[in-house]
């Protein structure tokens, strides 16, 4: 699958987030080149929709923020998880588990039975 056709499904934004968050704090770009890393460069974070999601989620109380100074000594805002932040990636864990494994097991013929198809 190329990198266009790889794209976040839908939810996953904030749950990628919220784990690059969970060791350590970091700044918006400090955040897509973990996701990188992480992923062998096969999930790429747009901007504008890192910088939507961050906002939401300091919104909901899952992260907080502070100016710092970047490596490159430049101004930066860095985001560190909060407590409710930790539940929150905790659920969708457990949510993503849940539907990769249900995924999974419809792929690998796991579960078949014996449905007749509607006329």
């Amino acid at each position: 699958m190329s990198k266009q056709e790889m794209q976040l499904l839908r939810g996953t934004l904030d749950m990628l987030v919220l784990k690059a968050l969970a060791s350590e704090t970091r700044h918006g770009y400090g955040v897509v080149a973990w996701v990188l890393e992480r992923t062998g460069g096969r999930l790429e974070i747009e901007e504008g929709a890192l910088y939507t999601a961050l906002h939401r989620m300091e919104d909901r109380r899952w992260l907080h923020s502070s100016w710092g100074i970047s490596e490159n000594n430049r101004r930066a805002k860095y985001y560190r998880i909060t407590r409710k932040g930790r539940s929150q990636l905790q659920r969708a864990n457990d949510e993503w588990e849940s539907y990769a494994a249900a995924v999974a097991d419809v792929m690998s013929g796991h579960g078949d039975c014996s449905v007749r198809e509607a006329p």
